[in-house]
Protein backbone atom coordinates (compact mmCIF):
# COMPACT_ATOMS: atom_id res chain seq x y z
CA UNK A 1 0.00 0.00 0.00
CA UNK A 2 1.41 3.36 -1.00
CA UNK A 3 2.50 5.52 1.91
CA UNK A 4 0.75 8.88 2.04
CA UNK A 5 2.24 11.84 3.86
CA UNK A 6 -0.75 13.46 5.50
CA UNK A 7 0.92 16.82 6.04
CA UNK A 8 1.84 17.00 2.35
CA UNK A 9 -1.72 16.12 1.34
CA UNK A 10 -3.01 18.93 3.54
CA UNK A 11 -0.78 21.50 1.84
CA UNK A 12 -1.53 20.25 -1.67
CA UNK A 13 -5.30 20.29 -1.19
CA UNK A 14 -5.20 23.68 0.54
CA UNK A 15 -8.15 22.63 2.68
CA UNK A 16 -9.41 25.27 5.11
CA UNK A 17 -7.95 24.82 8.55
CA UNK A 18 -10.58 23.39 10.86
CA UNK A 19 -10.82 24.29 14.53
CA UNK A 20 -8.41 22.32 16.67
CA UNK A 21 -9.97 19.15 17.94
CA UNK A 22 -8.04 18.99 21.21
CA UNK A 23 -9.99 19.86 24.33
CA UNK A 24 -8.29 22.81 26.08
CA UNK A 25 -10.21 22.23 29.31
CA UNK A 26 -8.36 18.95 29.82
CA UNK A 27 -5.01 20.73 29.62
CA UNK A 28 -6.11 23.34 32.17
CA UNK A 29 -7.29 20.66 34.61
CA UNK A 30 -4.01 18.77 34.25
CA UNK A 31 -2.02 21.95 34.92
CA UNK A 32 -3.97 22.65 38.13
CA UNK A 33 -3.58 19.17 39.61
CA UNK A 34 -1.81 16.75 37.26
CA UNK A 35 -1.45 13.95 39.81
CA UNK A 36 -5.12 13.91 40.78
CA UNK A 37 -6.25 14.17 37.16
CA UNK A 38 -4.04 11.29 36.06
CA UNK A 39 -5.36 9.09 38.86
CA UNK A 40 -8.93 10.00 37.98
CA UNK A 41 -8.43 9.36 34.27
CA UNK A 42 -6.79 6.00 34.93
CA UNK A 43 -9.68 4.99 37.19
CA UNK A 44 -12.19 6.05 34.53
CA UNK A 45 -10.31 4.09 31.87
CA UNK A 46 -10.20 1.00 34.06
CA UNK A 47 -13.96 1.28 34.68
CA UNK A 48 -14.67 1.57 30.95
CA UNK A 49 -12.50 -1.44 30.19
CA UNK A 50 -14.17 -3.49 32.92
CA UNK A 51 -17.55 -2.60 31.47
CA UNK A 52 -16.63 -3.66 27.94
CA UNK A 53 -14.39 -6.71 28.44
CA UNK A 54 -15.00 -10.19 29.89
CA UNK A 55 -14.57 -10.59 33.66
CA UNK A 56 -11.28 -12.47 33.24
CA UNK A 57 -9.67 -9.23 32.04
CA UNK A 58 -11.02 -6.90 34.69
CA UNK A 59 -8.38 -5.12 36.79
CA UNK A 60 -5.64 -7.49 35.57
CA UNK A 61 -4.83 -6.30 32.07
CA UNK A 62 -1.11 -6.22 32.80
CA UNK A 63 -1.17 -10.03 32.91
CA UNK A 64 -2.63 -10.39 29.40
CA UNK A 65 -0.07 -12.06 27.17
CA UNK A 66 0.69 -10.58 23.75
CA UNK A 67 2.37 -13.86 22.73
CA UNK A 68 0.56 -16.18 20.37
CA UNK A 69 -0.25 -19.77 21.33
CA UNK A 70 0.68 -20.79 17.81
CA UNK A 71 -1.57 -21.69 14.94
CA UNK A 72 -3.72 -24.82 15.31
CA UNK A 73 -3.35 -27.34 12.48
CA UNK A 74 -6.33 -28.04 10.30
CA UNK A 75 -8.04 -31.41 10.61
CA UNK A 76 -9.53 -33.17 7.61
CA UNK A 77 -12.32 -35.70 7.33
CA UNK A 78 -12.39 -38.81 5.11
CA UNK A 79 -13.92 -36.70 2.33
CA UNK A 80 -10.93 -34.35 2.38
CA UNK A 81 -12.92 -31.45 3.82
CA UNK A 82 -11.74 -29.45 6.84
CA UNK A 83 -13.42 -30.38 10.12
CA UNK A 84 -13.91 -26.78 11.17
CA UNK A 85 -15.83 -27.72 14.33
CA UNK A 86 -13.10 -30.03 15.66
CA UNK A 87 -10.02 -27.82 15.61
CA UNK A 88 -10.15 -25.38 18.52
CA UNK A 89 -10.69 -26.20 22.17
CA UNK A 90 -9.30 -22.90 23.47
CA UNK A 91 -8.25 -19.51 22.13
CA UNK A 92 -5.54 -16.92 22.74
CA UNK A 93 -6.45 -13.82 24.71
CA UNK A 94 -8.65 -11.37 22.86
CA UNK A 95 -6.73 -8.82 20.83
CA UNK A 96 -9.46 -6.45 22.03
CA UNK A 97 -8.08 -6.93 25.55
CA UNK A 98 -4.43 -6.73 24.53
CA UNK A 99 -3.81 -10.29 23.43
CA UNK A 100 -2.02 -11.19 20.19
CA UNK A 101 -4.04 -10.32 17.06
CA UNK A 102 -4.71 -13.41 14.97
CA UNK A 103 -2.99 -11.85 11.95
CA UNK A 104 0.19 -9.82 12.05
CA UNK A 105 -1.01 -7.70 9.12
CA UNK A 106 -4.48 -6.63 8.07
CA UNK A 107 -6.52 -8.98 5.91
CA UNK A 108 -7.70 -6.26 3.57
CA UNK A 109 -11.03 -6.02 1.75
CA UNK A 110 -11.36 -7.58 -1.68
CA UNK A 111 -12.43 -5.18 -4.42
CA UNK A 112 -15.43 -5.96 -6.60
CA UNK A 113 -13.35 -6.35 -9.80
CA UNK A 114 -10.98 -8.70 -7.98
CA UNK A 115 -13.87 -10.75 -6.57
CA UNK A 116 -15.52 -11.10 -9.98
CA UNK A 117 -12.33 -11.80 -11.93
CA UNK A 118 -12.67 -15.54 -11.30
CA UNK A 119 -16.36 -16.27 -10.61
CA UNK A 120 -15.96 -20.05 -10.26
CA UNK A 121 -13.15 -19.83 -7.74
CA UNK A 122 -14.93 -16.99 -5.90
CA UNK A 123 -18.04 -19.15 -5.56
CA UNK A 124 -15.91 -22.00 -4.18
CA UNK A 125 -14.32 -19.71 -1.55
CA UNK A 126 -17.68 -18.28 -0.48
CA UNK A 127 -19.13 -21.79 -0.17
CA UNK A 128 -16.23 -22.98 2.00
CA UNK A 129 -16.33 -19.85 4.16
CA UNK A 130 -20.07 -20.37 4.68
CA UNK A 131 -19.55 -24.02 5.63
CA UNK A 132 -16.67 -23.15 7.97
CA UNK A 133 -18.53 -20.34 9.74
CA UNK A 134 -21.58 -22.56 10.15
CA UNK A 135 -19.49 -25.30 11.77
CA UNK A 136 -17.04 -23.22 13.84
CA UNK A 137 -19.28 -20.32 14.89
CA UNK A 138 -22.72 -21.85 14.32
CA UNK A 139 -23.90 -18.72 12.55
CA UNK A 140 -25.83 -18.54 9.27
CA UNK A 141 -24.38 -16.69 6.31
CA UNK A 142 -26.15 -14.47 3.77
CA UNK A 143 -24.98 -12.79 0.57
CA UNK A 144 -22.56 -9.94 1.18
CA UNK A 145 -23.63 -6.35 0.65
CA UNK A 146 -21.26 -6.25 -2.34
CA UNK A 147 -18.98 -8.67 -4.22
CA UNK A 148 -15.93 -9.38 -2.10
CA UNK A 149 -17.94 -9.73 1.11
CA UNK A 150 -19.86 -12.53 2.81
CA UNK A 151 -22.59 -11.69 5.31
CA UNK A 152 -22.77 -13.41 8.70
CA UNK A 153 -26.07 -12.99 10.53
CA UNK A 154 -25.49 -12.49 14.23
CA UNK A 155 -27.80 -13.05 17.18
CA UNK A 156 -28.61 -9.34 17.41
CA UNK A 157 -27.44 -5.90 16.38
CA UNK A 158 -25.68 -5.62 19.74
CA UNK A 159 -23.84 -8.88 19.10
CA UNK A 160 -22.75 -7.73 15.65
CA UNK A 161 -21.53 -4.39 17.04
CA UNK A 162 -19.36 -5.96 19.75
CA UNK A 163 -18.03 -8.59 17.36
CA UNK A 164 -17.05 -5.89 14.88
CA UNK A 165 -14.82 -4.28 17.51
CA UNK A 166 -13.29 -7.66 18.41
CA UNK A 167 -12.78 -9.03 14.88
CA UNK A 168 -11.23 -5.75 13.71
CA UNK A 169 -8.72 -5.94 16.57
CA UNK A 170 -7.71 -9.38 15.24
CA UNK A 171 -6.59 -7.64 12.00
CA UNK A 172 -9.41 -8.96 9.84
CA UNK A 173 -11.47 -6.46 7.85
CA UNK A 174 -15.14 -6.50 8.78
CA UNK A 175 -18.13 -4.29 8.13
CA UNK A 176 -21.54 -4.22 9.77
CA UNK A 177 -25.02 -3.63 8.45
CA UNK A 178 -27.44 -3.87 11.40
CA UNK A 179 -27.18 -7.45 12.71
CA UNK A 180 -25.11 -8.72 9.80
CA UNK A 181 -21.31 -8.72 9.83
CA UNK A 182 -19.62 -8.76 6.46
CA UNK A 183 -16.27 -10.52 6.19
CA UNK A 184 -13.92 -10.47 3.19
CA UNK A 185 -13.97 -13.18 0.53
CA UNK A 186 -11.89 -13.38 -2.62
CA UNK A 187 -10.98 -15.91 -5.29
CA UNK A 188 -7.34 -15.92 -4.11
CA UNK A 189 -8.28 -16.97 -0.56
CA UNK A 190 -6.71 -20.24 0.55
CA UNK A 191 -8.22 -22.67 3.05
CA UNK A 192 -5.12 -22.80 5.25
CA UNK A 193 -4.55 -19.03 5.16
CA UNK A 194 -7.18 -16.39 4.49
CA UNK A 195 -10.25 -18.58 4.96
CA UNK A 196 -8.83 -19.88 8.22
CA UNK A 197 -7.97 -16.30 9.30
CA UNK A 198 -11.57 -15.17 8.89
CA UNK A 199 -12.98 -18.23 10.65
CA UNK A 200 -10.60 -18.05 13.62
CA UNK A 201 -11.09 -14.30 14.17
CA UNK A 202 -14.86 -14.71 14.12
CA UNK A 203 -14.99 -17.91 16.20
CA UNK A 204 -12.55 -16.52 18.77
CA UNK A 205 -14.52 -13.29 19.17
CA UNK A 206 -17.85 -15.11 19.36
CA UNK A 207 -16.41 -17.50 21.98
CA UNK A 208 -15.73 -14.57 24.31
CA UNK A 209 -18.97 -12.72 23.52
CA UNK A 210 -21.18 -15.77 24.04
CA UNK A 211 -19.43 -17.36 26.99
CA UNK A 212 -17.67 -14.60 28.92
CA UNK A 213 -19.81 -11.46 28.79
CA UNK A 214 -22.73 -10.52 31.01
CA UNK A 215 -26.04 -9.69 29.38
CA UNK A 216 -25.39 -5.99 29.94
CA UNK A 217 -21.87 -6.16 28.50
CA UNK A 218 -23.23 -7.76 25.36
CA UNK A 219 -24.98 -4.49 24.52
CA UNK A 220 -21.98 -2.20 24.99
CA UNK A 221 -20.52 -2.40 21.49
CA UNK A 222 -23.26 -0.21 20.03
CA UNK A 223 -22.30 3.39 19.33
CA UNK A 224 -21.47 5.91 16.64
CA UNK A 225 -18.84 3.69 15.03
CA UNK A 226 -17.45 4.67 11.66
CA UNK A 227 -15.74 2.22 9.35
CA UNK A 228 -12.57 2.80 7.33
CA UNK A 229 -13.10 4.17 3.87
CA UNK A 230 -12.86 1.70 1.01
CA UNK A 231 -9.91 2.09 -1.39
CA UNK A 232 -12.19 3.92 -3.85
CA UNK A 233 -13.55 6.22 -1.15
CA UNK A 234 -10.07 6.82 0.27
CA UNK A 235 -8.89 8.09 -3.14
CA UNK A 236 -11.21 11.11 -3.09
CA UNK A 237 -9.97 14.62 -2.40
CA UNK A 238 -12.45 14.98 0.46
CA UNK A 239 -11.19 11.89 2.25
CA UNK A 240 -7.53 12.78 1.79
CA UNK A 241 -8.21 16.21 3.18
CA UNK A 242 -10.02 14.82 6.22
CA UNK A 243 -7.22 12.35 6.88
CA UNK A 244 -4.62 15.08 6.51
CA UNK A 245 -6.36 17.33 9.03
CA UNK A 246 -6.62 14.54 11.59
CA UNK A 247 -2.94 13.68 11.07
CA UNK A 248 -1.98 17.33 11.52
CA UNK A 249 -3.88 17.55 14.81
CA UNK A 250 -2.29 14.37 16.12
CA UNK A 251 1.20 15.45 15.14
CA UNK A 252 0.71 18.82 16.80
CA UNK A 253 -0.14 16.93 20.00
CA UNK A 254 3.16 15.07 19.80
CA UNK A 255 2.01 11.77 18.31
CA UNK A 256 4.10 10.00 15.68
CA UNK A 257 1.72 9.52 12.74
CA UNK A 258 2.84 7.56 9.69
CA UNK A 259 -0.05 8.29 7.36
CA UNK A 260 -2.31 5.93 5.46
CA UNK A 261 -0.37 2.70 5.07
CA UNK A 262 -3.73 1.08 4.33
CA UNK A 263 -6.71 2.67 2.62
CA UNK A 264 -9.01 4.16 5.26
CA UNK A 265 -6.53 3.73 8.15
CA UNK A 266 -3.90 5.95 9.72
CA UNK A 267 -1.10 4.55 11.88
CA UNK A 268 0.28 5.91 15.14
CA UNK A 269 3.74 4.63 16.07
CA UNK A 270 4.09 3.80 19.77
CA UNK A 271 7.44 3.42 21.57
CA UNK A 272 6.98 -0.35 21.76
CA UNK A 273 4.43 -3.15 21.51
CA UNK A 274 3.38 -2.78 25.14
CA UNK A 275 2.54 0.89 24.63
CA UNK A 276 0.65 0.13 21.40
CA UNK A 277 -1.42 -2.48 23.22
CA UNK A 278 -2.17 -0.01 26.02
CA UNK A 279 -3.25 2.63 23.50
CA UNK A 280 -5.46 0.17 21.62
CA UNK A 281 -7.46 -0.63 24.75
CA UNK A 282 -7.75 3.03 25.69
CA UNK A 283 -9.10 3.91 22.23
CA UNK A 284 -11.51 1.00 21.83
CA UNK A 285 -13.39 1.82 25.05
CA UNK A 286 -14.51 4.98 23.24
CA UNK A 287 -16.25 2.74 20.66
CA UNK A 288 -13.67 3.48 18.00
CA UNK A 289 -12.43 0.65 15.81
CA UNK A 290 -8.73 0.03 16.39
CA UNK A 291 -6.12 -2.61 15.72
CA UNK A 292 -2.37 -2.91 15.96
CA UNK A 293 0.50 -4.32 13.97
CA UNK A 294 3.46 -4.68 16.30
CA UNK A 295 4.11 -1.27 17.84
CA UNK A 296 1.82 0.62 15.44
CA UNK A 297 -1.78 1.40 16.35
CA UNK A 298 -4.21 1.84 13.45
CA UNK A 299 -7.47 3.81 13.60
CA UNK A 300 -10.03 4.36 10.82
CA UNK A 301 -10.77 7.45 8.78
CA UNK A 302 -14.29 7.14 7.42
CA UNK A 303 -15.50 7.95 3.94
CA UNK A 304 -17.72 10.80 5.18
CA UNK A 305 -16.26 11.49 8.60
CA UNK A 306 -18.12 14.16 10.53
CA UNK A 307 -16.43 16.87 12.58
CA UNK A 308 -17.76 15.25 15.76
CA UNK A 309 -16.26 11.89 14.79
CA UNK A 310 -12.92 13.51 13.98
CA UNK A 311 -12.99 15.27 17.35
CA UNK A 312 -13.74 12.00 19.14
CA UNK A 313 -10.85 10.29 17.39
CA UNK A 314 -8.34 13.04 18.09
CA UNK A 315 -9.46 13.45 21.71
CA UNK A 316 -9.35 9.71 22.39
CA UNK A 317 -5.87 9.33 20.90
CA UNK A 318 -4.32 12.43 22.46
CA UNK A 319 -5.75 11.69 25.89
CA UNK A 320 -4.61 8.06 25.72
CA UNK A 321 -1.15 9.11 24.48
CA UNK A 322 -0.72 11.65 27.27
CA UNK A 323 -1.93 9.26 29.94
CA UNK A 324 0.28 6.43 28.70
CA UNK A 325 3.36 8.66 28.67
CA UNK A 326 2.61 9.86 32.20
CA UNK A 327 2.22 6.32 33.55
CA UNK A 328 5.27 5.07 31.62
CA UNK A 329 7.42 7.76 33.22
CA UNK A 330 6.64 6.31 36.64
CA UNK A 331 7.49 2.72 35.73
Amino acid sequence: MEHTDCAAESRQLESPRVARYARPELSRIRQMNPSLTKTTELAELDAKLSALLPARYQHCLSSVSTSSMGSASLKYGPDGKVLWDQIWTTFCDLALAGGPPHRGKLLEPVSEPEALADPERYHTVVAELSRAIGLAAELPTVPGYAPGWLGVRCESTASAAWLQLAVTAENVSVRRRDDVLHVPAGPAFRVEKEIKNVVVALAKSLHYWDGHLTERQQTLGIGDIWEPATPAEAATIEHRGAAARVCDELRSAGLSVNGERYAGWIGVDAPDETAATWLLRAVIVNRILARREGATLFVPIGAAMTADQAARLVNALTQAWSLNRATAAER
